[in-house]
């Protein structure tokens, strides 16, 4: 039986491999099949329908601001469809609308995905504020730090990505101040279950935890009965709420 020889070079370019931790990548850059994947890639995360690998193949697109320049005619000509490009060139508009959430992810930067840019983002207002000092006040991995810091030197302004038809700007969640910690005791009976509970006590600025911890502030209890949490919340001066609607200022 003939030993099975590892490639040496792309079959798709013809470029030299390189190994890393035991798999193969094609060394060139602008190889179509690279490419190819990029581009996947980008249109799964931003959700552009239609841009699935058949369609990018007949586009033969070599890079991302070459997605966004091409026409309703070209798009057209590639495809062979007036209504396949129509469909697309609605699709692309509809993602220009992407924050940076997204979009940091969908630029395939090695170990830089969605949970590291949620984090990063939400210390951060654009893309041009990202520096060492952000990344690591947001807690990102200095491996994940390192790539995203490389990808902005070398791809990302070299190739004038920042021209792109996005803001690049993070959508900043509005955060409601807290307003204590609620342990809920018990049956409830101003909500069907804790978890419906927790959710609207939450939007309301309160933590909800299962357990008496040191940091609560309320005890919800309402079903009367004087429970060993009851007894605990008395002896440590906590609150004891008999109606959620009281926390929410509902009667």
């Amino acid at each position: 039986m003939s030993k099975i020889q590892p490639p040496t070079v792309c079959p798709t370019c013809e470029s030299p491999v390189e190994y890393r931790n035991a798999l193969i990548y094609c060394s060139n850059a602008s190889c179509a099949a690279r490419w190819d994947k990029k581009l996947e890639h980008f249109a799964s995360i931003l959700k552009i329908k239609g841009l699935g690998p058949a369609t990018i193949k007949k586009l033969q697109i070599q890079d991302y601001p070459e997605l966004f320049q091409l026409s309703v005619e070209e798009i057209t000509d590639r495809l062979g469809s007036e209504k396949m490009a129509q469909k697309l060139v609605n699709e692309l508009e509809k993602s220009k609308q992407a924050d940076l959430q997204s979009l940091l992810p969908a630029f395939s930067i090695p170990l830089f995905g969605r949970s590291a840019s949620q984090k990063l983002c939400d210390r951060i207002s654009h893309i041009e504020e990202i520096d060492e000092s952000s990344c690591a006040e947001a807690g990102i991995g200095p491996k994940a730090t390192a790539n995203l810091l490389d990808w902005l030197d070398t791809e990302f302004y070299p190739n004038e990505y920042d021209k792109l038809p996005f803001s690049f700007a993070a959508s900043q969640s509005i955060k409601v101040a807290q307003l204590g910690t609620v342990c809920i005791s018990g049956k409830l009976k101003s909500f069907r279950t804790k978890a419906e509970a927790q959710r609207v006590l939450e939007n309301y600025g309160y933590a909800v935890k299962s357990s008496l911890t040191k940091d609560c502030t309320h005890l919800l209890n309402e079903s009367g009965i004087e429970s060993a949490k009851t007894q605990t919340a008395r002896d440590r001066g906590v609150l004891i709420i008999n109606n959620a609607m009281d926390l929410i200022g509902v009667n």
